[in-house]
């Protein structure tokens, strides 16, 4: 295990919980809540998680999604 990556993850930790709702994780990535519930549904959005009825987003899956995402250009 990398001690680095496990000292940040503590650090976040202390500071809060990692795990965002929906609609504080499209606050986040500055989408709309719904464009975000129709990426998840269509299998396309970032990785959740459901802790007994609800849906969570962890920061690092949220950023690692957005950061798949990055381009240069727009491609048509």
């Amino acid at each position: 295990m990398d001690t680095d990556d496990d000292i940040a993850r503590a650090s976040r930790a202390k500071r809060g919980s990692p795990f965002l709702n929906t609609d504080q994780a499209a606050a986040y990535l500055k989408i709309s809540t719904r464009l975000l519930k129709r990426l998840r549904r269509a299998g396309k959005g970032p990785v959740f998680r459901r802790h007994s009825r609800f849906v969570q987003y962890h920061i690092d899956d949220l950023d690692a999604w957005s950061g798949e995402r990055a381009a240069r250009e727009i491609v048509q």
